[in-house]
């Protein structure tokens, strides 16, 4: 298993235009990359059409097109990282319920038996929804919910990409986690 120091330095390297450092990387942080994506395709329907290798290799392209991306550590990385998983999902459930595909009727062909539930797409689609209302309030909170939830981050590590206490981590958790529940409780679905 690499250090994080040792991936924190090919990502400095990476940052600064070094294409070698990100081909010595990529290697070192998949199985991290893979943990985060069966994370989240866990949370999606057994049917879902995007699997867990194609997200990680979606999320790949991105991170690889991320350019200007002067990365800090490890953990900011995964940080970015597990905000592009969740904007893919995000995407991919939006798509599945556009009205020019049917909207919320099911598909049912040979080539794409499993389609992602309308259940499931509603519940992750109101999720992005007051995740996005968040940031519109308090954009630090919204951020710390994604490195937890989506990222996988402890709290120390929130903490060490965020530059705050980790007692004031634990605080925006709770207060967001309580703001998401009641605003996630108060759309009609």
């Amino acid at each position: 298993m690499p250090s994080p120091d040792e991936i924190t330095g090919l990502l400095v390297k990476w940052s600064k235009g070094d294409q070698q450092a990100l081909a010595e990387l990529l290697p070192l942080v998949e199985r991290e990359l893979h943990r985060l994506a069966h994370s989240y395709m866990r949370r999606e329907n057994p049917n879902h059409t995007l699997q867990t290798t194609a997200l990680i290799n979606e999320t790949y392209l991105r991170l690889i097109d991320q350019r200007k991306v002067q990365w800090q550590n490890r953990a900011h990385f995964f940080g970015i990282a597990a905000q592009i998983m969740r904007r893919i999902l995000s995407n991919y459930a939006r798509d599945q319920n556009r009205v020019k595909r049917g909207g919320r009727a099911k598909q049912v062909s040979l080539s794409r038996v499993g389609i992602l539930s309308s259940e499931k797409a509603k519940e992750l689609l109101a999720l992005e929804e007051a995740l996005d209302k968040l940031a519109a309030i308090d954009k630090r909170k919204s951020r710390v919910v994604e490195l937890k939830y989506f990222g996988g981050l402890s709290v120390e590590e929130i903490a060490e990409v965020l530059k705050m206490s980790p007692a004031t981590v634990q605080r925006d958790l709770n207060y967001a986690k309580a703001w998401l529940r009641r605003e996630i409780g108060n759309e009609a679905y």
